[in-house]
């Protein structure tokens, strides 16, 4: 029985679930598991196939990844502006703390309200982590909870940027 296509199941597969396991079968028959992005660059040059085992509320299924693209898109190694809502480009930030965090003056991470007046949004907060990384030497957390409202001013976001990485 031949696995499952991801492609076929299209932008609903869940690439980026933390139950999606990664095995990848290389040409020598060798196996391993993981998704990162020497895997996908193996895969597209024909060297090994990715295989996802996606489970189910009964059993689990195995999926073939025959769309290299949409997997490297989801996973950040190609940069998806639909999925992310960020284009490429140097992002117009304005932040100030977030008023309504209960920081402690101790911790190493702070509360912030951030505003994009570059009119992009944000939809992958490790894409956005990624780019403030590049762009403004920013830590932001990834592993918390961050929101977002919208009013006549805008869209607002609060999320948690390390303390020390906030210079501008």
């Amino acid at each position: 029985m031949e696995p499952r296509s991801a492609a076929a199941t299209g932008k609903d597969f869940p690439y980026t679930a933390r139950t999606t396991c990664y095995i990848e079968v290389h040409k020598d028959g060798t196996v391993t598991h993981g998704n990162d992005p020497a895997a996908y660059e193996r895969a597209v040059a024909g060297k090994s196939r990715l295989f996802a085992v996606w489970p189910g509320e009964w059993s689990s299924h195995l999926f073939v990844i025959d769309d290299l693209d949409e997997y490297a898109k989801a996973h950040g190694i190609k940069h998806d502006e639909e999925r992310t809502g960020l284009k490429e480009h140097i992002h117009d930030v304005r932040w100030e703390p977030n008023p309504y965090a209960k920081d402690s003056p101790r911790s190493p991470y702070i509360g912030v309200s951030i505003t994009l007046n570059c009119g992009c949004s944000i939809q992958d907060l490790r894409a956005f982590a990624a780019h403030m990384q590049e762009q403004r030497g920013w830590t932001v957390a990834t592993s918390g909870g961050w929101g977002s409202s919208s009013g006549p001013g805008g869209t607002r976001y609060s999320l948690r940027v390390r303390r020390k990485s906030l210079a501008d």
